[in-house]
Parts: structure tokens; C-alpha cells; sequence
């Protein structure tokens, strides 16, 4: 039987042939790589969340408790107000039960935020419940015109300090944002939630203006010491 023979030329290209060289491999390794990287720096970059400073934090914490006490003290002023104003003025009682009714679904909202986020409540509950009851009876027995002023001042302070809790969130946001970081969803909730509430309130203050609370006598004095009042409760209400 003849043997077969296989010349050298052939040798060399079978192994040529089936195995890539080390310079194809490296070449084809490298090629990859680089496609990767283009890869990766066309991907678009998810924005990072920058943690909260102690001073933020702290800020945080005192306007949800500020918040809560303010809507406590809400609910119980319109509790109080209703049974001689409607006795006096039986039209009346729609429009309190839909002012009351906001304030007790704002409560509930910073009750809720409270409790998520582990915040301390004031510690001026007691005191706040007892003089909001005193304000609302005393007022609703002076008469429509006190009530509805009592509503007003309260509403202009309650406003003014939800604005500005707004206008710094939204500094806050614009400086992180600013530096390439993201802002969370909480936080744009809570200014949504924020703006929602304070339009419901500044609502209450237009009613109050419209069942004449400037005919209130002495409006000015009225008035003005009620808006005393509140901004030291907020003062208070933020630190303790």
C-alpha cells in the first residue's frame, strides 16, 4: 500500500488556517475594547443624589413639624368657631365644613410625613391645642366679622410661611442641579404637596375677605395681634 505524504507547505498552513494569530487576537481584543468604551461614554450618565447636609436636614425636620402643629391648631380653631356661627348664621355652615374639612386633610397629610420620616412632633401640642380652641370660641363670639378676621390673619401667616419653605426647596434644587445632581422624588412631592396646601389656605383667606372680615372692629388690632401670635408659635413650634 503506498503510503501518503503530506508536503511541509501543507503543515504550515493547516495550523495557519484553523488558529488565529496572537497579532489577529490582540487586534480583535483591543477593537472591542475600544468599541466598549464608545460604548459607555454614549450611554447617557444617570445623575447622581447629593446626601443632605445637617443644616438640610435640620431644616427639613423643623417644617414638618411647624407644618403639623399649624394644621392641628387649624382644625381646632374652625372645631371651635362652628357651633356659635352656625347657631348665629345657619348659611354659614357649608363653607366651614369645607374649610374644616382641607384643614383635617392637611393634618392628616403631615401626620403621615411625620410618622415616614421619623421627625419628632413639638413638644407644644398641649399648648397650641388649648389657645387655637380659646382663639376660635373667642372669636366666633365676637361675632361673623372677628371669625372670619381670626381666618384671615391666620391664613396670611400660614401662607407667607409656606412660601417660603417653597422658595427654599427650590433654591436647594437649583444649586444641586446646578453641580449635576438629581433631585429625589420625596422631595418634589413634598414641594407639589407644599404649593397644593398653601393654595388651599390662601383659598380660606380670600372666603374669610368675602364674608367680611375687614368689617371686623377693631380689625387692625384683632388682626394684628393674631399674626403676632402665630409667627411666635411657628418660631416656637420649628425649634422645640
Amino acid at each position: 500500500m503506498r503510503k501518503s505524504h503530506q508536503s511541509p507547505l501543507h503543515d504550515f498552513l493547516v495550523p495557519a488556517l484553523v488558529t488565529p494569530s496572537r497579532r489577529f487576537l490582540s487586534t480583535t481584543s483591543r477593537n472591542n475594547a475600544n468599541a466598549a468604551s464608545v460604548a459607555d461614554a454614549s450611554a447617557p450618565q444617570k445623575p447622581k443624589r447629593k446626601p443632605l447636609t445637617q443644616e438640610q436636614r435640620d431644616f427639613l425636620s423643623s417644617a414638618l413639624r411647624v407644618n403639623q402643629a399649624g394644621e392641628l391648631a387649624a382644625t381646632l380653631i374652625y372645631t371651635a368657631q362652628t357651633p356659635p356661627l352656625v347657631n348665629a348664621h345657619p348659611h354659614l355652615r357649608p363653607l366651614l365644613s369645607h374649610m374644616y374639612d382641607q384643614e383635617a386633610g392637611h393634618l392628616r397629610t403631615f401626620n403621615a410625613l411625620i410618622a415616614k420620616h421619623r421627625v419628632r412632633p413639638t413638644a407644644l401640642y398641649p399648648v397650641w391645642s388649648a389657645a387655637a380652641t380659646a382663639l376660635g370660641w373667642g372669636t366666633a363670639v365676637l361675632g361673623r366679622e372677628a371669625a372670619m378676621a381670626c381666618t384671615e390673619a391666620v391664613e396670611t401667616e400660614i401662607g407667607d410661611h409656606y412660601n417660603e419653605q417653597i422658595r427654599t426647596l427650590l433654591e436647594m434644587f437649583e444649586r444641586w442641579e446646578a453641580e449635576g445632581y438629581e433631585v429625589g422624588d420625596d422631595l418634589r412631592d413634598l414641594t407639589n404637596t407644599l404649593r397644593r396646601i398653601r393654595d388651599e389656605e390662601l383659598e380660606h383667606l380670600d372666603h374669610a375677605v368675602e364674608h367680611d372680615a375687614k368689617q371686623a372692629r377693631p380689625y387692625w388690632l384683632l388682626t394684628g395681634v393674631i399674626r403676632a401670635g402665630c409667627r411666635g408659635a411657628i418660631w416656637a413650634s420649628e425649634r422645640v
